[in-house]
Formats: structure tokens, C-alpha cells, sequence
């Protein structure tokens, strides 16, 4: 038969977030910068996106990753971010997942026991150093780009819940954070489907009361993401807190998601909660762990901004080949109310 298209892809969860890596059956898109790679996808390639995560060969909680050429002659590779919804500047899980299959497929060569690499995202470069052992990358830490605060204790009213509360920041993405506990949420399992809901509520109210535009690079902007932040305590080895991401269309990340952790890390540095090089370990909803650090402070259009530092670990779980039969309905795919919820 012949498939009017074919991509493979190789598959890979970070501490519970899926994110897909595609590895073939795209080419390389027009574009001088990563960035630009990323808007030409968004304006002329989206059906990458609808194929690959609408239903019937998608999932609500998947994420794809498009290995391209990089435009800058230090990195190695470089990578667009596809979400559900957005095309994003950057994320954790997703960095993390594609340093693992470049490595564990060879598309990179690993060396034992630390290999380093750089890879382009769309947000900038980053320098990424990879434990490995016996063919397995064992761990990923990468260096995100400067995560800063835009508001603290920023006021919006939101529908069904009056006025509340919350910190707007950046890490690599921009996201309001709102203090579990002040909603009345433990973080825990039972709560997730509620989370979603007030967490999409949240955002709708805080994207359109707090407008943001990245100082530097006006193409980001708008709050995209709400974390619902879990008291911080203190341990012998550092600070410590649970937290859960809701994603549009409404779901959450599964993993302590790598630019929420940033966007945190540069709230917490604001209030003095957190010095230059200590360890912050954040955990997801279903106890998965991300350790931050804060490995130095910079400005970024004159605001103060941290530059944070994310360890984490990714596991291969398939090998696929999507493939569209011409005769099929569903070449974009479709969605369904009863999971994917209006954004």
C-alpha cells in the first residue's frame, strides 16, 4: 500500500509525561533560527501537530518533539516542542526525553560515563550534561535559559471563586502560580479531575487581567500554564515541595515539569526562600521527582532572573510508525469533549 504519509517516532516518558520524539518521515523546515523553525511548523506545518496528537494515533497527555538541524554552530541538535494546544519556547520533559533518544538511539554518541552536549530550542541554547551507563542515559541535566518573575501577589477575580491570589513567572514558559492550599487542594490524586477545572478557570482570568510579553522576545507572551504550588519545608539536603501543572486542554502534567520547576525557582529566589546552588526537589502529582537548582543570577531586560538548573531521568517505552492510509477520514484527526476540554 502506498501511505500518503509515514513518521516514526520513538517514544519516551520523563518521570510520567509522555513525549514523543519524531526521528524520521519530516524534513527540515525554512527558518534562521530555531525559533522561526518553530513558527513555520505552527503557520504552515500544523498538520505535524493534528496527526501525531489528535485522536485516533494521539492522546490528550502526549507531547511531540521534532529533532531538526540546528541553526547555531554550537549545538549538537536542535528541537521545536509541540504540545496539544501551544507551541512552546521550551520545556523540561521534553529536553529531557530528546537528549535520551538522541543518546539511546545513537543519533548522538554517547559517551560513558557523562556525555555533554548543547541542543537549540526554540527559547535558546541549552547545555545539557547526561549520565550514562551501560548504554542508558541514566540522567539528564540541563541548563534552562533565565526564568524571572513578571508579578508577585498579583490580584485576579475568576469566575466561581472571586478574587484570588497569585505569582506570574517565566521558565521558558509563563506560568501563574497559585498556592494549592489557598483553593482548599491537598495535591493529591483524588483532586486531579477539580485541579483541571479551576486550573483552566485560572488561567483563562489571569491571561486576560495580567497581560505578559516576554522583555526580549515579544512572539512569547500570555500565560499559558497554571502550577498549583505545595508548601515549601525544608530537609537536611535542601527545600522540597509537590506541585501539579494543568496543561491546556485540560490535563496535567504527569511529571514535576521542568519549566514549571524553573518559573518556581525564580518566585522562590524573589522572596529569599532559596540561595544560589541549593537543592530544590519538586514532585509531581503521582510523586515523580525533579531536583532545581539555581546556578547563578542574571537580568533580562532589566528585570532580575535567575538561571536555573533541572535534573531528571526519561525511559524509552516504544518504537512507532504513524502512517495515513489516503483513504482515511481522519487525516487531522478529531477530538472528543468528553477528554479534550475547550481551552
Amino acid at each position: 500500500m502506498k501511505f500518503a504519509r509515514m513518521i516514526t517516532v520513538v517514544g519516551a516518558h520523563a518521570c510520567g509525561e509522555l513525549n514523543e520524539v519524531i526521528t524520521g518521515g519530516v524534513r527540515d523546515v525554512p527558518g534562521k533560527t530555531m525559533f522561526e523553525k518553530m513558527q513555520y511548523v505552527e503557520r504552515h506545518a500544523d498538520e505535524i501537530r493534528t496527526f501525531l496528537l489528535n485522536e485516533p494515533r494521539g492522546k490528550v497527555n502526549q507531547c511531540v518533539n521534532l529533532v531538526l538541524p540546528p541553526t547555531m554552530p554550537e549545538a549538537d541538535a536542535g528541537f521545536v516542542i509541540i504540545e496539544s494546544d501551544y507551541y512552546v519556547p521550551m520545556s523540561g520533559t521534553n529536553t529531557i526525553c530528546t537528549v535520551t533518544v538522541l543518546l539511546e538511539t545513537g543519533m548522538i554518541p554517547m559517551q560513558e560515563p557523562v556525555t555533554k552536549l548543547t541542543l537549540e530550542a526554540p527559547a535558546g541554547l541549552v547545555k545539557v550534561v547526561a549520565n550514562c551507563r551501560n548504554g542508558k542515559c541514566e540522567s539528564v541535566t540541563f541548563d534552562n535559559v533565565p526564568g524571572f518573575v513578571f508579578a508577585l501577589d498579583a490580584q485576579v477575580d475568576v469566575p466561581g471563586l472571586g478574587r484570588i491570589k497569585l505569582d506570574v513567572a517565566y521558565g521558558g514558559m509563563i506560568y501563574a502560580i497559585v498556592e494549592a492550599a489557598s483553593l482548599g487542594f491537598k495535591l493529591v490524586g483524588a483532586e486531579a479531575a477539580p485541579l483541571v477545572e479551576v486550573g483552566e478557570r485560572i488561567k483563562r482570568a489571569a491571561a486576560e487581567q495580567i497581560p505578559c510579553v516576554h522583555p526580549e522576545n515579544a512572539d512569547i507572551h500570555t500565560i499559558n500554564q497554571v502550577q498549583f504550588a505545595g508548601p515549601l519545608t525544608s530537609t537536611a539536603g535542601g527545600k522540597r515541595a509537590r506541585n501539579t501543572v494543568v496543561v491546556s486542554p485540560g490535563r496535567h502534567d504527569r511529571s514535576p515539569c521542568g519549566t514549571g520547576t524553573c518559573a518556581r525557582l525564580a518566585v522562590m529566589h524573589a522572596r529569599g526562600q532559596i540561595d544560589e546552588g541549593e537543592a530544590f526537589v519538586h514532585e509531581s502529582l503521582i510523586g515523580t521527582e525533579f531536583v532545581g537548582r539555581i546556578r547563578g543570577t542574571t537580568t533580562v531586560g532589566g528585570r532580575p532572573a535567575v538561571l536555573p538548573t533541572i535534573t531528571g531521568s526519561a525511559w524509552i517505552t516504544a518504537f512507532h510508525q504513524y502512517v495515513l492510509d489516503p483513504s482515511d477520514p481522519f487525516p487531522k484527526g478529531f477530538r472528543l469533549g468528553d477528554l479534550w476540554q475547550a481551552s
